[in-house]
């Protein structure tokens, strides 16, 4: 049996939030908040396998510095590259 997208999404959201550490926290979460309800059921796979991740790769892909690798050169990274994850791009 698969999953609603929507129980899928819950998942996603608490696996954002609950990171180890509160700058990933932040960032992973962050963006859960703003974005999952518009993502289909391939970005959102996409971004589960960044939830695969370290918290330490996924935030020098994001943050520019180090090189993204091809398999996460989504639609999803180029988002979460946009996206202000600062404190106050959260308000």
């Amino acid at each position: 049996m698969t999953e609603t997208l929507e129980i899928l999404r819950k998942k996603l959201r608490f696996r954002a939030w609950h990171r180890g550490t509160k700058e990933s926290d932040l960032m992973m979460g962050g963006f859960a908040d703003a974005h999952l309800e518009e993502l289909g059921a391939e970005d959102l796979a996409h971004f589960s396998a960044l939830l695969d991740e370290q918290d330490l790769d996924v935030y020098g892909w994001v943050i520019g510095r180090d090189p993204v690798p091809e398999a996460h050169r989504t639609r999803v990274m180029s988002m979460l590259q946009a996206f202000d994850f600062t404190v106050e791009g959260l308000r």
